[in-house]
């Protein structure tokens, strides 16, 4: 099974699925940053991750790098998934 891939939504831009539920801290992050440098600006990555520790950490850390956190979803199995929007980039300065 593949973990990222892009799903179509008519509603949406498509959005990429990243699954780190095997993963720990803070392998956890670095994933999901090199997941966000892929995108471009404003593209969607939807995180499937396992456990309050990883789940506060790629909250804070993708908030702090100025993206923004569209969905934050518990799951029944425990795990959550983040629905986060890649930050857009700032016009040139004149």
């Amino acid at each position: 099974m593949q973990d990222i891939s892009t799903m179509q939504d008519n509603r949406v831009p498509d959005t990429v699925m990243l699954d780190i539920t095997g993963e720990k801290c803070p392998m956890t992050f670095v994933r999901t940053r090199l997941a966000l440098d892929g995108l471009l600006p404003g593209g969607l990555l939807a995180v499937h991750l396992r456990g309050a520790e990883p789940h506060k950490n790629v909250t804070q850390s993708v908030r702090a790098l100025g993206h923004l956190i569209l969905a934050d979803q518990a799951e029944p199995d425990g795990t959550f998934v983040l629905t986060i929007q890649k930050k857009l980039v700032a016009p040139p300065s004149a």
